[in-house]
């Protein structure tokens, strides 16, 4: 029997199900403050100082704290090579300057949280207003000396300026993908917990890297790295957004240190939409050669990021990724990106689920969309004229992301293509879609391409311990937010030893089990984390046999492990031992049944997909319904296809908001519009499609002992690209889709011009 490859129901499900899950906000602890964060009312301003005393005289107010309380470092930049950003951090409390509405600028610890807050609103802070700036594309001062453009990231290889002097078309665009971000279900919150016996500190709340944010609380505090220890509870959704270091993580356990009681501080939903990071929000200025053919000789995009007001722990993740994946499956013969990461006076920007890859897809299949319409080709027959060939993979981009060689692994796209094309039957749809438009429905098709990326190391490391009945305990430094992390890593592991998967525990972000851990990003946890498990399980099945063997009279390489229970191969009626039995033997002899393994690499995977989009809009609304999806990814190995198709389904679903719905703007003097979701719309069951999925086993990885390339971010990769294809065909206007989000009024404003 073998569990990977099956649809294992979820081990983490039970107690999720059942309200027995604890979340940060479920967790309570004798003395227990409650920490409230003042925030800026303005987007702007030249910080002068502070009327507190009402605050401080407030009932239940145990403390008031500013900057000049609280001497802390700026917060570090985890992710990036890029140079040049330190100047532009984001402090753990403003001092001179506020530079977004929504920036901490004090907190204020009570007894309760209803104390706080009303204290909090007696909080004064003294500002001088400055002139925002607002627009990316208009670099201003950051600060004296300092612009507000902080880096500028280059990709490309070949000629392109001659590249697009011979080009017999070239064609200019601007295209725009709106501000946006992950709104999990679940708002951040932390706990700071201070032994000063010990001298140590736990935070409870950690998500997505809970040992990095060790490190860089260790390091802010002046602490060891082993005085400090987080622990990630349940967490109701992760996104990119979830789990990076930001300022309250630092207040808990910095007033829990100063006061000597917990701290407890839960995010709000107001707060959530004007302090967690946003993401997505750049201006591309495209550039494109081809010929009679639809062949792309060369690509030249330029594009802006609105950072927002610093640059935090992603670093310029975002922008290498939009210029690094851009290219996606096509040949493109000569590309040359140019991003530049500006400052303005808005919410700080990260990562959010397909960082870079959603709005490179979106920039890529609009190009391919208005090539065809040029040249009135079928879309798809465009797409397939520039497709690598299968010959040329393994293929090299000739440049680096995150600080690794772009390297396509393994992969034919045509072939999913043309599996999709047939699943759709596309040339009946299409018929089917022209006799509709030519009664007077407003209906379009979409079919897009593209490649992600996932198993990022440089390494994971992994625990496998048998217990004395027969348990076993997979210790990670991975981190769980949905991904179903517990039954994928179980699957492996029970396949591994040879044991049942309900006899498997995983326990994942807790720093205080396991020395090291990258934490889940990136879609990198099968990849890394499961190699990892693959080659422990493999370690102390060989552990088990040895003992065995030894116990049973018998050559090694004759026993066989199945369902926890060794025998003879061939030998059914005869001598056999439980795992267990083998464990206690073995700890009798003073050994145990345990392994530590470690996965490395200098390389990510590349698995790829095709996505395709039905629309119908209503002419007198202007309203745009997708009615049909269909999400065709090759997946390399298949750990668990159920958990496959799941995060599939749901990124298709986030996929639909960044598209149709969602979107963060601020008027003109800096204040933002959106701070609820009486304003911030997000796709329900009713504007979510039946997704129908695809998924291929085609070409597992060569890079990882178990073939797997990740899943995580596939699915909302190419939905702003597929929908607005599907548009674009529905109006019969490629060239009038040319921003994100995609609304009734933009749709209006088209079919009235």
């Amino acid at each position: 029997m073998s569990y990977v490859g099956q649809s294992v129901r979820r081990l983490e499900d039970p107690p999720l199900l059942t309200g027995d899950a604890m979340f940060v906000a479920d967790l309570a602890f004798p003395d227990m403050a409650a920490m409230r964060v003042v925030r800026s009312p303005v987007p702007h301003g030249r910080l002068i100082g502070f009327d507190t005393a009402e605050a401080e005289n407030a009932p239940g107010v145990i403390a008031v704290l500013t900057a000049s309380d609280l001497d802390l470092p700026p917060i570090e930049i985890r992710m990036t090579k890029v140079g040049g950003l330190d100047p532009y951090r984001q402090p753990v409390l403003a001092k001179d300057r506020v530079r977004y509405v929504g920036e901490p600028v004090a907190v204020v610890i009570a007894e309760d949280p209803y104390l706080a807050e009303d204290a909090a609103e007696l909080v004064w802070p003294e500002i001088e207003d400055l002139e925002p700036q607002l627009d990316p594309m208009v670099p201003g001062e950051f600060e004296d000396g300092l612009s507000s453009e902080v880096a500028l990231v280059e990709k490309g290889y070949g000629d392109v300026d001659d590249g697009l002097a011979a080009s017999p078309h070239v064609l200019e665009v601007e295209l725009r993908v709106g501000r946006h971000t992950g709104v999990p279900m679940e708002t951040r919150g932390a706990i700071g917990v201070w032994d000063p016996v010990e001298g140590v500190l736990h935070m409870f709340g950690a998500a997505k890297v809970p040992h990095y944010n060790r490190f860089a609380i260790a390091t802010m505090l002046g602490l060891e790295q082993d005085k400090v220890h987080l622990f990630e509870n349940h967490v109701g959704g992760g996104f990119g957004v979830r789990g990076e270091l930001y300022p309250e993580d630092v207040l808990v356990c910095a007033s829990a240190m100063r006061l000597g009681r917990p701290v407890r501080w839960i995010e709000d939903r107001r707060e959530h939409f004007i302090a967690t990071n946003h993401s997505r929000d750049q201006v591309h200025r495209v550039k494109v050669g081809f010929d009679h053919t639809g062949f792309i000789h060369v690509v030249d995009d330029e594009f802006w990021q609105d950072q927002g007001g610093y640059v935090r722990t992603h670093g310029a993740t975002v922008a290498d990724l939009t210029g690094a994946m851009l290219p996606g499956p096509y040949l493109f013969p000569a590309y040359r990106s140019r991003g530049h990461i500006v400052l303005t006076n808005k919410t700080p920007a990260g990562t959010y689920r397909s960082p870079g890859r959603y709005e490179g897809s979106f920039i890529r299949e609009r190009i391919l969309d208005l090539v065809a319409a040029e040249m009135a080709m079928d879309p798809v027959e465009t797409r397939r004229i520039n497709l690598i060939p299968p010959d040329n993979i393994p293929f090299d981009r000739q440049y680096s992301a995150l600080a690794t060689e772009v390297t396509y692994d393994s992969g034919d796209y045509g072939r999913l293509l043309d599996r999709v094309v047939e699943r759709l039957g596309y040339a009946e749809l299409r018929a089917d879609l022209q006799s509709r438009r030519a009664n007077g429905e407003l209906v379009g098709l979409g079919v897009v391409c593209f490649v992600e990326k996932s198993g990022l190391g440089p390494f994971d490391e992994v625990r496998v311990e048998v217990g004395g009945e027969g348990s076993v305990e997979v210790i990670t430094g991975a981190a769980s937010v949905g991904q179903g992390v517990e039954t994928a890593i179980a699957q492996i592991c029970a396949d591994g030893i040879g044991v049942d998967i309900d006899s498997i525990r995983v326990t994942h972000g807790q720093t205080d089990r396991i020395d090291r851990g990258m934490g889940a990003f990136a879609t990198r946890v099968t990849v890394m984390t499961g190699s990892a498990t693959s080659i422990a399980a493999a370690q102390v099945r060989e552990q088990a046999l040895q003992q065995a063997a030894s116990l049973l009279e018998a050559n090694p390489a004759d026993l066989r492990i199945e369902r926890g229970r060794i025998s003879v191969e061939g030998s059914p009626g005869g001598p056999s031992l439980t795992l267990g039995e083998v464990a206690a033997a073995a700890a009798a002899a003073g050994a145990n049944l345990t392994a530590t393994a470690e996965f490395n690499t200098d390389h990510m995977t590349y698995p790829y997909g095709v996505q395709a989009a039905v629309v119908e809009i209503d002419p007198v609304t202007g309203g745009c319904r997708v009615t049909e999806y269909l999400v065709g990814y090759d997946v390399g190995r298949s750990v668990n296809p159920m958990l496959i198709e799941g995060q599939l389904v749901g990124g298709v679903a986030q996929g639909v908001g960044g598209a149709l719905f969602e979107a963060f703007r601020y008027d003109e003097s800096g204040q933002p519009l959106a701070t609820s979701f009486m304003d911030y719309l997000v796709p329900t069951a009713s504007e979510t499609p039946q997704v129908d999925v695809l998924l291929s086993e085609d070409f597992p990885s060569p890079l990882n002992p178990i073939g797997v390339k990740g899943a995580g971010e596939g699915g909302i990769n190419a939905v702003g690209a597929a929908i607005a294809a599907a548009v674009g065909d529905a109006l019969g206007r490629q060239d009038a889709i040319t921003e994100l989000p995609i609304t009734p009024g933009s749709i209006w404003a088209i079919l009235s011009g």
